[in-house]
């Protein structure tokens, strides 16, 4: 993995313009799908049981965030996960807040369990979590923990036979074997409700159309990241505010020159 495979790949979003199929939060819904559209993807929000096994049939990417989980959208998640599988559907999982409830813990369980999920997207409490390691969570935001994150995450995509994605300062992909660390991004992010959110989307986009997943994965940390610098050095003495606007600028804008100038991703 380069900066040329992130380049490409990028472009290829902005061809192709995925259908990306969200199941997500009620927080995030609006800016998931600004973000997506800015990126060059086509976003849909369908949640109805009666229809997501069709949706999820004819998307390019399936995304499951249990952000605000009810009964009703768990099992349309499950529907949807299904329909997925059987029609070869990438699905990505974001376990919003896994380990904050006991609710929210099983059902981000259930879902890896029911569901064959190509990735698993989180900070690095919500993936502990997930796999019944202890690792403190605020709320939705990880605690500090004392862990290892970069063993965390090779032990998650062993344990669940898929590829792990931890964000944090730095952000680690791995499907256990083979991984990179992207250190690219701004605090700021941390400042703008359902940023990782969208991230969980966009990675979603670039699976659509990169069959090596754990490439697409990295691509879309590094664009993002280089995304969010951008933004930051235009916005940063304003706030969060400002900031959230010039990112989705910058996700529509970002160009090859950016990447290759300031994409930092390793394989360790």
């Amino acid at each position: 993995m380069n900066v040329l495979n992130v380049i490409s790949t990028l472009e290829k979003v902005r061809q192709v313009n995925p259908l990306v199929h969200n199941i997500t939060n009620v927080v995030v819904t609006n800016f998931t799908a600004n973000g997506l559209l800015a990126l060059g993807a086509s976003p849909v929000m369908a949640y109805a049981k009666e229809e997501v096994a069709d949706m999820a049939k004819i998307a390019g990417a399936l995304v499951l965030n249990i952000g605000t989980l009810n009964e009703m959208e768990v099992e349309a998640m499950l529907i949807a996960g299904k329909s997925a599988n059987e029609n070869k559907v990438p699905v990505i999982f974001d376990p919003v807040g896994a380990g904050a409830t006991l609710y929210r813990t099983e059902t981000a369980r259930k879902i890896v369990k029911e569901v064959n999920i190509s990735m698993i997207r989180g900070n690095a409490a919500e993936v502990a979590n997930v796999i019944g390691e202890n690792w403190d969570i605020k709320g939705v935001d990880a605690g500090e923990g004392n862990g290892d994150v970069l063993m965390l995450a090779k032990k998650a995509a062993q344990q669940l036979g898929t590829i792990v994605v931890i964000t944090g300062k730095d952000d680690i992909v791995t499907d256990g074997q083979t991984t990179y660390v992207i250190h690219n991004g701004h605090p700021l992010l941390t400042k703008v409700t359902g940023t990782g959110c969208l991230l969980t989307s966009v990675i979603g986009a670039f699976a659509a159309v990169e069959s090596n997943l754990l490439n697409a994965a990295a691509a879309a940390l590094v664009s993002y990241g280089v995304a969010a610098e951008i933004a930051a050095s235009k916005t940063a003495h304003d706030g969060p505010g400002s900031f959230q606007m010039a990112f989705l600028n910058a996700l529509s804008n970002i160009q090859k020159e950016d990447i290759s100038e300031l994409g930092r991703v390793e394989q360790v």
